[in-house]
């Protein structure tokens, strides 16, 4: 009984630490075809970082909501045909475009 309560107690003690692992993403080598099978949460996320990174390097500090949602759409169309190349590739052809 006591090694049981001895177990118990390491257990309670151990198992928050092993909940508050964090995870590092290299956002610039991020391929498309990852950013297309990402669920759905996630790629609302993603999106919402590339965006705002893009908007840090344009020095735009405004949102357009509309053109947001464009420019994920034209994103993930562009992502379709280009599977293996990088997100950020594409997004930085397309800013040196306008």
């Amino acid at each position: 009984m006591r090694i049981a309560t001895i177990g118990l107690a390491v257990a309670i003690y151990v198992l928050p630490v092993t909940g508050n692992a964090q995870v590092v993403v290299e956002m610039g080598s991020v391929k498309c075809e990852q950013y297309l099978a990402l669920p759905l949460d996630k790629a609302r996320d993603f999106s919402a970082w590339m965006s705002g990174w893009f908007s840090y390097e344009l020095r735009k500090t405004w949102v357009d909501l509309v053109a947001y949602r464009k420019n994920i759409a034209n994103v993930k169309a562009w992502c379709k045909y280009h599977p293996q190349e990088t997100v950020m590739s594409g997004l930085k052809r397309a800013a040196n475009s306008q």
